[in-house]
């Protein structure tokens, strides 16, 4: 009998018996974790400071560690959410199968080898643990918890899924009834206003239309986060998950579009002077002005000490002139946030300014009609909706009080202040996507009949669904705790990439799982999995490739 089986029939299901286990096996987990530090620190801290001749050299294994302690991090967040929904008598059946299955499946990894990507696992050894450390982690609970995890565990886990299918999630998030709420009015406008036209939106590669941010502008979600004194709601950054997280179930552009308005806000936020926030935040709460970030530079990736585009101080404008790409929305936006070399003499972050610089909407036909910049459409797989763009400035001119902070020099400094809450609200709306390809997934399965039944009762094809819902509770309670230490004030880079790595590799997977139950049907275009799929391949690209977001990882842990 498994831990599940013998649960059944209960009202409360796993609290006495589920929970011990889990918070034991996290335990187990997390001793392993320090041991896979020290034993990579070995490998590349010399004099106490991270070599970095040596992490490039252990790259696998300094990566394989960023995974292994995302993974530990996961499993304690969902002992820590067992035990929170038990004490509120929330912690049902299907939590506390999903708890059990996706808790087993990283436990089995931890022993076996950790997914890194499709093509890459890492085990312990390479990361220079013995033997015996790794054998260590095989405690009486965390065996319980493998072996008795089962095939029948799965199949109920799925006959629960499919009972609950039409509701706002697949059990219980742990939402407070605030954000609960928040979670139904945000699933209401998704299901009347986005889902019934977004694959239309993508097959025609079209904009999300203006109306549609009308409504998301009058129901708040540009001023989520924004201080009251600027007009906004005041609320946290795990609201900020709630609401990415659902829009972008019914469609990733619709949900990235606060992402534009998060970053510009909290730049101003953090940065910007009393005038430049009295100017600038009220209108990009309301929605009046739709900002970009344009910080990306051709060959130029995630090395942003290597940027060249210059702003050089002409009385009283800075003139911007060089190439930038990768830019979300840029023709449609009012506000480009641009990351730009003020000294020349600085070649890394130090000589880098951010700039708050306005420009006229632009159209298909014409789209950038300002003086000193030109640029055009970048087409793409997926995450439509905004399009994406290059841009060409040529003496650009930005006047010289909207230099963020009115201080050259702090631009790097500035934008690293804002990685947190954008890796949060990225792994929000990889969580979105992920659940998007479940309730396709799920649909698909209970209607297409083979063999004389739905292709849902197939073993197989039940496996994925239960897995999808597992990794994605998974990542989900990894995100949400993220938020919360941000919202606590807390330094929380670490956990903000964690959920950042996770919840990408979780949304491709649950995605690449619904097309393979769609079988050749999901090769359609017409059918919205084939969308859902180009959408969730961006998510460990943008934001911090996963490798960069990994080597980021293994040096917080490395560096203590």
């Amino acid at each position: 009998m498994t831990v599940a089986e013998s649960l059944r029939g209960r009202e409360t299901a796993g609290g006495p018996e589920l929970i011990p286990l889990l918070e034991a096996a996290s335990e187990a987990a997390a001793t392993l974790r320090d041991r896979a530090v020290e034993a990579v620190a070995a490998k590349v801290v010399v004099s106490g400071r991270v070599d970095a001749r040596a992490l490039e050299r252990e790259q696998r294994a300094a990566h394989g560690l960023a995974w292994v302690a995302t993974y530990v991090e996961a499993i304690a967040q969902i002992a820590s959410y067992a035990r929170r929904m038990e004490s509120e008598g929330r912690f049902g059946e299907l939590e506390s199968l999903l708890a059990q299955i996706g808790t087993c499946e990283y436990l089995s990894q931890l022993f076996g080898g950790v997914l890194m990507s499709q093509g890459e696992i890492v085990r312990m050894h390479e990361l220079g643990l013995s033997k015996d450390e790794h054998v260590a982690m095989l405690t009486e609970p965390v065996l319980k918890l493998i072996l008795g995890t089962t095939p029948e565990t799965r199949a109920r886990a799925v006959e629960l899924i499919k009972a609950s299918q039409g509701t706002a999630t697949f059990g219980d998030t742990g939402l407070d009834e605030t954000l609960a709420a928040i979670r139904d009015e945000m699933r209401r406008l998704s299901e009347a206003e986005v889902v019934p036209h977004a694959q239309e939106w993508h097959l025609k590669d079209e904009y999300i239309p203006l109306e549609l941010i009308a409504q998301m502008s009058e129901l708040g979600v540009f001023s989520l986060t924004l201080p009251e004194e600027f007009g906004g709601l005041g609320l946290g950054k795990e609201a900020m998950c709630v609401v990415s997280e659902e829009l972008s179930r019914g469609y990733i552009g619709v949900g990235s579009l606060g992402t534009r308005s998060e970053i510009a806000e909290e730049l101003i936020l953090n940065a910007g002077t009393d005038a430049q926030k009295q100017e600038w935040l009220p209108r990009i709460g309301s929605g009046e002005v739709l900002p970009t970030a344009v910080f990306t530079e051709p060959n130029i990736g995630s090395d942003l000490a290597s940027l060249t585009t210059r702003a050089v101080r002409d009385g009283d404008v800075y003139r911007i002139t060089g190439q930038k790409t990768w830019i979300t929305h840029a023709a449609r936006a009012d506000m480009m946030t641009v990351l730009a070399r003020t000294d020349p003499n600085e070649k890394g972050y130090r000589g880098l300014s951010m700039f708050l610089a306005a420009k006229p909407r632009g159209t298909d036909d014409n789209p950038f009609p300002a003086d000193g910049m030109t640029g055009g459409e970048i087409e793409v797989l997926g995450y439509r909706g905004m399009k994406e763009f290059d841009i060409s400035f040529d003496g650009f001119a930005v006047p010289a009080a909207n230099l963020l902070g009115g201080v050259e020099g702090q631009g790097f400094k500035q934008l690293m202040q804002t990685f947190e809450a954008a890796r949060i609200q990225t792994a929000a709306r990889a969580i979105g996507v992920a659940q998007a390809a479940l309730d396709l997934g799920l649909r698909y399965g209970m209607e297409r009949v083979q063999f004389g039944k739905p292709i849902v009762n197939f073993p197989r094809v039940s496996d994925k669904l239960a897995m999808m819902a597992a990794e994605i509770l998974l990542a989900r309670q990894l995100t949400y705790f993220a938020a919360r230490e941000k919202d606590a004030g807390r330094r929380c880079d670490l956990e903000a990439g964690m959920a950042k790595l996770l919840a990408a590799r979780v949304a491709w997977a649950a995605a690449d799982n619904a097309l393979q139950i769609h079988g050749g049907n999901g090769f359609a275009l017409e059918y919205p999995v084939s969308r859902v799929l180009c959408d969730a391949r961006i998510l460990s690209i943008f934001e911090g490739a996963a490798e960069i977001q990994a080597n980021v990882i293994a040096r917080r842990l490395l560096e203590g």
